[in-house]
């Protein structure tokens, strides 16, 4: 089941938050930002840059991923590992909002995310 339409709405304001603390600074984001996305019941954080051998083309790389599982009130949270699959985050794999999940992506204190 999807996230409601004030869920929707809520989720992306929150992502807009993270996105402006976090961004790189304006002068190099056509080499490299962030990005995020609310898809069904999934909150996705991606980083934005110009293919290697096609500049003229940008290409997200998936970092981070929180999907809310609506009857336990809670999120999941997943990383992008190098075979291209979602991990659950296993020094926190749930967290009680998307506050706290956005919170493990900024800090990203096992460099699971980002690097």
């Amino acid at each position: 089941m999807s996230l409601s339409e004030f869920e929707i709405k809520r989720a992306e304001k929150v992502i807009q938050g993270f996105l402006e603390k976090h961004r790189p600074p304006p002068h190099i984001r056509s080499q490299l930002d962030l990005g995020g996305r609310v898809s069904g019941q999934s909150v996705e954080i991606f980083s934005i840059r110009p293919r290697y051998d096609d500049p003229s083309i940008r290409m997200e790389t998936p970092a981070a991923k929180a999907t809310y599982v609506k009857s336990r009130g809670l999120w999941k949270v997943y990383w992008m590992r190098a075979d291209l699959k979602w991990h659950a985050y296993e020094p926190q794999a749930e967290v009680k909002s998307l506050e706290a999940f956005l919170d493990l992506v900024g800090e990203d204190a096992h460099a699971c995310f980002f690097g």
